[in-house]
């Protein structure tokens, strides 16, 4: 069974920094793109930034110069790195991953969500 485990949100000031980790365990054979999407309460959930598994990124226009993404192949970890923090970027931060992995007794691939990690910006 795949598992995405988040771990880093929390309380910063303004201008602060935060940086969120998220492992995915399980019977893996191959993940590709990894990504974090956050959400605040009544809006859409919406991209925060993704890495592909060559290392290509891509950021949401909101968080361009301020947050950077990486990855750990070898660990099967992603990380975003949130510096100069505002006010809006408060909401629950999700990580997900779309891999290849054992389902049952055969590989599936397909998306998979983490249950999310609070960030709160605020003085």
């Amino acid at each position: 069974q795949v598992q995405l485990v988040e771990s880093g949100g929390g309380l910063v000031q303004p201008g602060g920094s935060l940086k969120l980790s998220c492992a995915a365990s399980g019977t893996i054979f191959s993940i590709y793109a990894m990504g974090w999407y956050r959400q605040v309460p009544g809006k859409q959930r919406e991209l925060v930034a993704v890495i592909t598994s060559g290392g290509s990124t891509n950021y949401a226009d909101s968080v361009k110069g301020r947050f950077t993404i990486s990855r750990d192949n070898a660990k099967n970890t992603v990380n975003l790195q949130m510096n100069s923090l505002k006010p809006e970027d408060t909401a629950v931060y999700y990580c997900t991953a779309n891999l290849l992995a054992l389902v049952a007794t055969s590989p599936v691939r397909r998306d998979y969500w983490g249950q999310g990690t609070q960030v709160t910006v605020s003085s």
